[in-house]
C-alpha cells in the first residue's frame, strides 16, 4: 500500500493512475495560476486598458492596506523578540512550578537538548563559529547531544573536518557525534533532509536508545551549519517546550537573523536578508499562518512517529511540518519563540557572485511551492483532517506563493502598462493621463511603511568593524530605497521559475548556499 505522506513528486506515483494524474495537475496549479495572471492583465491591458487600470488602482490599494497591516504585525514581532532577549530564561525555568509543566517531569533539567548540523563543504571557520556559540550556552553540557552530520560525497575533505570538530570539542560535550550520510542510498535526493534523517537515525541508535533516554525529554533542534544560538537559547526553548499547550504536537520556532556577516555583503544582499527576518518576524506575530523555516525544533518523539524528514525533496525545513500537520489529521502547531538565532547572509567573494547565489537561494527557497500539492493532494486523502483546516491551508499556500512571485511584477511594471499599449480611446481619458501619478502616489504612501524596516535593520545590526566609518549607518538606512528592484529580480523572478520548474515536471535538487565570508573591499561596489 503507498504511504502517501512519503511521496516527493508526482513521478513517485504509479503511472497512468488518477492519483499520479490528480498531483500532476497540483504540480502544475501554481506556475499556471501565477503565469496566467501576468499573461492575462498583460492582454488586457492591449484590449480592454480600463479594465486593468481599475483592477491595478484597487490592487494597489489592497497592497497599501496590507502594508500597513503587515507593519502593525513586524512591530509587535520586533518588540516581543527584545523583550525575550532581555529576559533571564534560566531563572525563569527555575521559578516555574512542577505543576505548569506540560509534561509529567520533575525538574526541568530532565530536558534534553539534542542539536543536529548538517554541512557538505563549507569551511572551518563557519564550523568552528557555530560550535563556538553552543559551548558559550549556559545549558548543562552532560544534557546536551551534538551532532556534526557529514555528507560521504564531501570525500576526505569530511571527514578531516569531524576529526578536527571531534578534536576541538570532544571535550566540551559528552555526546557528540559525527555522523557520515552515504551518499548513494536509492531514492533519496542529495540534500539537507536525508543528510539530517541519517543522523538522527545514528543518534537514536548510538546514544539515545543506548542511554535509555525518554524521546518525549528530548528536543531536536536542526540547525543550519552557520547558525549561532545566544546563550539563553536554550533555556528559552525548554521554558516553552514545557510551558506549550501541546509540546508534543508543537514545532518551535526562532527568528532567523542573517547577521553573522551582514557588514560584508553589498546593499542587495542585506536589504534581502532583514526582509526574509523580518517576514518571519510578522509571522511569528500571526502564528496561526506560522510554519517551520529553517532552523527549528520540535520534540524528538513525535520526529520518531512519523519516521523523521523526508529523504525525498528540497524544502525539508516546511515540508517536516506538513508532514506532522497531516500525520496527526490537523493536530500540529508552530509555537514563535520570539528569539532570534543569528545565520549568514548569503555573500560570495566578488560581488557578481553574490548576486548569482542570492538568486539561486531564492529559488530554492521558492521551490518550497513543491509543498502545495502535497499538502493538497494528502489532505483530499485524509478523510480525518476537518475541512476548514483543509480549505484554510490551501488558501494560504496558494495566496503565498501567487503573491510572491507575481504581486511586486504587477505594482511597479503592470500599473504602466495600460497607458503604454492601452487602445486610442483609452489613452486619451482623464484616468490614462492620471493613472500613472495615483498608482506612483499610492505606492510612495505605501514605502514608507520601508522606513520601519530601515529603523529596525539598523537596531539589530551587530557591533560595526573598526574598518568602517559611521557614514556605513546612512548607507545601512538608505538602501532600502532598493527593495522595488530586489523585490522583482530576487524575488518574483526566481519564485517564477521554481513555479515553472514544478509546472513543467523539470524538477529541481538541492542547491547548498556556499559559506563564506567574503573580503570587504570585494564588496564595496555594491554597497
Amino acid at each position: 500500500m503507498t504511504n502517501y505522506l512519503k511521496i516527493g513528486r508526482a513521478t513517485e506515483l504509479k503511472p497512468w493512475t488518477l492519483d499520479r494524474l490528480w498531483y500532476r495537475m497540483l504540480e502544475m496549479f501554481p506556475g499556471v495560476l501565477s503565469w496566467g495572471t501576468l499573461f492575462i492583465l498583460t492582454g488586457l491591458s492591449f484590449t480592454h486598458p480600463l479594465f486593468v487600470a481599475v483592477f491595478i488602482i484597487f490592487f494597489d490599494v489592497y497592497w497599501f492596506l496590507k502594508t500597513v497591516y503587515l507593519s502593525l504585525h513586524l512591530r509587535m514581532g520586533f518588540r516581543k523578540t527584545l523583550e525575550n532577549m532581555k529576559g533571564d530564561w534560566k531563572e525563569k525555568l527555575n521559578k516555574l512550578e512542577v505543576s505548569h509543566y506540560s509534561l509529567p517531569i520533575k525538574r526541568w533539567d530532565d530536558i534534553w537538548q539534542l542539536v543536529i548540523l548538517p554541512m557538505y563543504n563549507e569551511p572551518f571557520e563557519v564550523v568552528k563559529e557555530s560550535f563556538d556559540a553552543l559551548v558559550a550556552t549556559g545549558y548543562l553540557r552532560e544534557k546536551m547531544i551534538v551532532v556534526l552530520a557529514l555528507e560521504g560525497r564531501a570525500g576526505g575533505a569530511g571527514s578531516a573536518m569531524g576529526d578536527t570538530v571531534r578534536e576541538r570539542y570532544a571535550s566540551h560535550f559528552p555526546h557528540l557525534l559525527i555522523t557520515t550520510h552515504p551518499g548513494d542510498i536509492p531514492g533519496e535526493l542529495k540534500g539537507k533532509g536525508a543528510n539530517q534523517t541519517w543522523a538522527a537515525r545514528e543518534v537514536k541508535k548510538q546514544v539515545i536508545d543506548h542511554l535509555g533516554i525518554p524521546y518525549e525529554h528530548i528536543v531536536v533542534s536542526v540547525f543550519d551549519i552557520d547558525t549561532r544560538v545566544m546563550p539563553d537559547y536554550f533555556h528559552c526553548l525548554t521554558y516553552h517546550y514545557l510551558t506549550a499547550e501541546k509540546p508534543l504536537r508543537s514545532s518551535f520556532q526562532p527568528i532567523p537573523l542573517f547577521i553573522n556577516n551582514i557588514w560584508e555583503a553589498p546593499a542587495f544582499a542585506r536589504v534581502l536578508s532583514f526582509g526574509s527576518t523580518f517576514w518571519q518576524m510578522m509571522q511569528q506575530a500571526r502564528p496561526e499562518r506560522l510554519i517551520t523555516f529553517s532552523s527549528h525544533s520540535m520534540a524528538f518523539k513525535p520526529l520518531v512517529e512519523i519516521d523523521f524528514w523526508q529523504t525525498n525533496m528540497v524544502s525539508e525545513d516546511s515540508r517536516i511540518f506538513y508532514q506532522c500537520y497531516l500525520h496527526f489529521d490537523g493536530d500540529w502547531q508552530v509555537v514563535p519563540l520570539y528569539y532570534p538565532v543569528t545565520m549568514d547572509a548569503n555573500v560570495a567573494p566578488t560581488f557578481l557572485g553574490t548576486l548569482v547565489n542570492q538568486y539561486k537561494q531564492q529559488r530554492r527557497w521558492g521551490y518550497g511551492v513543491e509543498n502545495l500539492p502535497y499538502f493538497m493532494f494528502n489532505a483530499f486523502k485524509n478523510k480525518k483532517l476537518a475541512f476548514k483546516k483543509k480549505f484554510s491551508h490551501a488558501v494560504q499556500l496558494v495566496d503565498g506563493f501567487w503573491s510572491w512571485s507575481t504581486n511586486s511584477i504587477m505594482m511597479f511594471l503592470l500599473g504602466w502598462l495600460p497607458v503604454l499599449v492601452g487602445t486610442e480611446s483609452f489613452r486619451v481619458t482623464l484616468l490614462s493621463y492620471n493613472l500613472p501619478y495615483l498608482t506612483r502616489d499610492i505606492m510612495v504612501i505605501a514605502m514608507f511603511g520601508l522606513i520601519t524596516s530601515a529603523v529596525l535593520s539598523i537596531w539589530l545590526l551587530p557591533p560595526k568593524p573598526l574598518q568602517y566609518g559611521k557614514m556605513k549607518y546612512a548607507w545601512m538606512f538608505l538602501q532600502w530605497w532598493m527593495t522595488p528592484a530586489t523585490s522583482i529580480f530576487l524575488g518574483c523572478f526566481p519564485a517564477l521559475e521554481a513555479q515553472t520548474r514544478l509546472m513543467l515536471g523539470q524538477y529541481m535538487g538541492f542547491w547548498v548556499t556556499p559559506k563564506s565570508r567574503a573580503k570587504t573591499e570585494n564588496l564595496e561596489s555594491g554597497s
